[in-house]
């Protein structure tokens, strides 16, 4: 199983690396952000640093967190793979997570980072790539198929935040189907 630690991604200095306990800071701060103030999570209380590290050094392999930088080294955004089931038949398939700074919408990091993902996965041997995306967070399910997911089922009323009931959009990519 091997993929690429690096990657440079664009003319403008973007770089997808692997994700070291030297990013936790900068990733806390994102994925907290989203836990605070979205549904994009379903998280309720924000990482500490010290989960955050521990979260990180936990992560190895196709499981790895990547983070995407600019030239001056600033986390812009991260992702990373888990498995999607725990029983072993599941062990073909994993489910990505994937944060870009808010402030940095619509630019395309989005869209680097699920792209090395699925690479990832693909060199890893995995077969399919699930994302479970809150159903109203059209931005990430747009995203998501244009990377090559499809809308496979969506589940009613799963998680509650901020007082309201929330969908979960079930998307999946099949490997061997990915648009090149």
């Amino acid at each position: 199983m091997s993929f690429p630690a690096s990657s440079p991604l664009s003319s403008d200095g973007i770089t997808v690396r692997l994700a070291t306990v030297a990013d936790a800071s900068a990733i806390a701060a994102i994925y907290n952000h989203e836990v605070e103030n979205t549904t994009a999570t379903f998280d309720l209380v924000p990482r500490t640093l010290a989960d955050q590290e521990t979260w990180l050094s936990a992560r190895s392999g196709a499981f790895s967190a990547i983070v995407a930088v600019n030239r001056e080294g600033q986390v812009l955004g991260f992702g990373s793979l888990s498995p999607y089931k725990e029983r072993a038949a599941y062990r073909t398939s994993v489910e990505d997570s994937v944060y870009v700074d808010r402030s940095l919408a619509r630019r395309g990091l989005g869209r680097l980072i699920v792209e090395h993902l699925l690479d990832i996965a693909e060199n890893s041997g995995f077969h399919a790539v699930f994302a479970r995306i809150e159903a109203s967070g059209m931005a990430s399910r747009a995203l998501h198929e244009k990377c090559g997911f499809r809308l496979v089922g969506v589940e009613t009323e799963v998680g509650r935040k901020f007082n309201r009931w929330l969908d979960v959009a079930v998307m999946e990519c099949l490997l061997h189907e990915r648009p090149r």
